[in-house]
């Protein structure tokens, strides 16, 4: 699923315009995009977990040259799937 079947899966079930579907979905994102940012951790129950994981600088090798390289420090964010969906994906 795509944004744009969420939106319209939201549409559907809830009796929203597409519009208003569309303006939900985007605040429900920008929501979470900026909680990671601030390093918030987000967590919906019964669904999983996202969090930022900081892995340190490390020397690298550029594939093309060859060429040593000293990569920077970095966040990346990281989701972690809950109890309840491995287990419904899992099911039979």
């Amino acid at each position: 699923m795509n944004k744009s079947g969420l939106v319209e899966t939201l549409s559907n079930k809830a009796n929203l315009t597409q519009r208003r579907a569309e303006e939900v979905i985007n605040i429900i994102f920008d929501s979470m995009k900026d909680a990671i940012k601030a390093d918030d951790r987000i967590e919906i129950r019964g669904f999983g977990s996202f969090v930022n994981r900081e892995y340190g600088s490390y020397t690298g090798r550029n594939p093309k040259t060859g060429e040593h390289i000293k990569v920077k420090s970095k966040k990346l964010p990281f989701f972690k799937v809950g109890k309840e969906l491995r287990e419904r994906v899992n099911s039979k």
